[in-house]
């Protein structure tokens, strides 16, 4: 069982960044490991089918509203943005955008903000390898802001049930160093994304989505949590059986493994009522940073790299370096 497992992990891991044919269809490819990874390890179960059917339903009907609404109100979002970015230096808007995207996440969830996210990003009309930069640095902050509230993403309503915990029990844990990630994520992105040239400030007005395109991206958004769920379920025995107890330094670099597996199954599997609240901070950082490092890591950045067509590498390359130089600041801070 073992073998079987670390084989699917480096397959998830590496089939996606080397093979172009994975890529392109991620979704049936994630589903297709999660269920045989959930076969490895015996957990697949008539339960776990229905649980893996019926988790990703509000999560597309959610990307399916907000891409409805977006579509519907693209004209007045439009002059909006572009009101704001008038009157706000590139620099500082960067900076602002970043940071709040990473608060609101809390509230208005890690879906709705990545979906904002992509409408500022096309309505910047940023150059290619600029759009990846903001949107990487940005799905970093919305992922750590999110789980500030149990509303915010499934990790935090995972944790908040297990330790049951009240409304604000995450925000007096790891409030601090989320809002100093949000600030440290925001000064970069304002540091590294540059300004477009002053031939693409009058591009001309991007076509909207077809009805179509819409439907589809929430098809793909359900099979791709799905496969999620299908994975982070059958890893659990495997994590459950070697990783906890673990020394907290130890479980905060193996929880750089939520750059592929579900961050709230790994969660669900490692944090107990009985642990230190010291413990479960640094669970809780380890799993939260790595997330953004690569596509499968978090809800946003599935959305916003299917939105924007950012591929598995382009994330990769951006994602991994500012994921492990957070690791490793936060090691410091944390451990």
């Amino acid at each position: 069982m073992d073998f079987g497992l670390i084989s699917i992990f480096l397959v998830v891991l590496l089939g996606p960044l080397l093979v172009k044919k994975i890529e392109d269809n991620m979704e049936v490819f994630l589903l297709s490991m999660g269920i045989l990874a959930s076969m490895v390890s015996g957990v697949y179960n008539e339960q776990l089918f229905f649980i893996a059917a019926t988790d990703p339903i509000l999560i597309s009907l959610a990307v399916l509203v907000a891409g409805l609404v977006f579509r519907w109100l693209q004209i007045p979002f439009s002059r909006i943005l572009r009101f704001l970015k008038n009157r706000i230096p590139f620099k500082l808007f960067i900076f602002l955008l970043v940071v709040f995207l990473g608060l609101i996440s809390s509230v208005i969830t890690a879906i709705i903000a990545a979906l904002l996210l992509v409408f500022i990003v096309v309505g910047l009309d940023l150059e290619k390898r600029e759009q990846i930069r903001l949107t990487v640095l940005a799905c970093f902050s919305i992922g750590l802001g999110a789980a500030l509230t149990p509303i915010g993403e499934p990790l935090s309503i995972v944790t908040i049930s297990k330790l049951n915990g009240d409304f604000f029990y995450l925000l007096r844990l790891i409030g601090k160093d989320v809002l100093l990630s949000l600030f440290l994520f925001g000064l970069l992105a304002a540091f590294m994304v540059k300004a477009p040239g002053a031939n693409d400030l009058h591009r001309s007005v991007k076509d909207r989505e077809s009805y179509e395109e819409i439907f589809l991206r929430g098809l793909k958004i359900y099979f791709f949590v799905m496969g999620l769920t299908f994975l982070g379920a059958g890893f659990e025995p495997f994590v459950s059986t070697y990783f906890l107890g673990m020394d907290p330094s130890v479980l905060y670099w193996f929880n750089m493994s939520s750059a592929i597996l579900d961050n709230a199954t790994l969660a669900a599997a490692e944090i107990s009522a009985e642990l230190d609240p010291a413990v479960i901070r640094v669970i809780l950082l380890g799993l939260m940073i790595s997330g953004g490092m690569l596509v499968p890591g978090n809800i946003p950045n599935i959305i916003a790299a299917g939105k924007l067509g950012i591929t598995s590498k382009e994330w990769a390359r951006h994602g991994v370096p500012v994921g492990l130089g957070a690791m490793v600041i936060y090691y410091f801070i944390v451990i």
